[in-house]
């Protein structure tokens, strides 16, 4: 399987947008490409055209990839309804209403296989997959039996770019905190760092960069300027309720690339083995 999973030190990082963005570059040079989360939690969905219910985000992205999208783009919903439960909806119908805690108890093994057949099937129709994580990968008492972040990327195979948000600070404790808190062999799978809402003269920040790539070995493979006219992420309320135009999809990725190494990005995804 051909791909990279973007996963990030914590919620509101810009994972999604991140994914929509390197979905319409590759779309932009011809590749074909689908995006993926196994799991996501939003109050924020959309029907497929066969009435099927995801996430916006990953509608977004399929957009982006100007494909349509499909149930199997992201194979669990949970849509939370207060008192603690969600609506767990399983390839766009609901199944049931659950607690957190019975969730994680009942539906962990059948999750897992529901993320492998459809991971299997999008494989087979597209060339690269654009995975996205959720909230941060080391949150010790979830990781034993989580469905969305290194699992899946174990599960698949592929490499992890780590994103970061320096808007609020404490960039620099939350790389290394999340790499250190990894398993050496999920460690393995970063194979590069993002610094995302970046405030300011960028070549103030080059120290910066110099002690992130030094001490965890990893390359930074940009620091992005805050996006202003950046529309809303999966957690978030949708602008005047509409959709983001294709416009504002292209502003975006034109921004995105202009401050990473996009050409390294392309040669992970080229050089998708991981070294253990």
């Amino acid at each position: 399987m051909k791909g990279l999973m973007i996963q990030g030190t914590a919620s509101s990082v810009g994972k999604s947008l991140i994914c929509t963005a390197i979905c319409r570059l590759l779309a932009n040079e011809g590749k074909q490409v689908a995006p993926f989360k196994s799991q996501n939690m939003s109050g924020l969905s959309i029907h497929t055209e066969d009435g099927l219910e995801i996430s916006v985000s990953q509608s977004l992205q399929a957009r982006a990839a100007k494909i349509p999208y499909s149930a199997e783009m992201n194979p669990i919903l949970l849509k939370p309804i207060g008192n603690m439960e969600s609506d767990i909806i399983i390839l766009g119908k609901k199944l049931d209403t659950m607690s957190g805690m019975h969730y994680r108890e009942q539906f962990f093994e059948k999750g897992q296989e529901l993320i492998k057949n459809c991971l299997s099937l999008l494989s087979t129709s597209y060339e690269y997959l654009i995975l996205e994580g959720a909230g941060s990968p080391v949150e010790v008492n979830l990781r034993e039996r989580e469905l969305v972040n290194m699992r899946v990327a174990d599960m698949a195979d592929i490499p992890v770019i780590l994103v970061a948000n320096i808007e609020f600070g404490g960039v620099f404790a939350s790389l290394v905190g999340t790499l250190e808190l990894l398993p050496e062999s999920q460690r393995a799978r970063v194979k590069g760092i993002i610094i995302n809402k970046f405030q300011g003269d960028i070549s103030l920040f080059q120290d910066g960069i110099d002690f992130i790539e030094t001490y965890t070995g990893i390359d930074v493979l940009g620091v992005i300027p805050y996006f202003e006219n950046e529309f809303e992420e999966e957690d978030g309320e949708e602008k005047n309720g509409q959709m983001a135009s294709n416009e504002q999809i292209n502003e975006w990725a034109t921004h995105f690339k202009k401050h990473v190494k996009w050409g390294k990005i392309l040669t992970i995804l080229s050089n998708n083995a991981v070294k253990k």
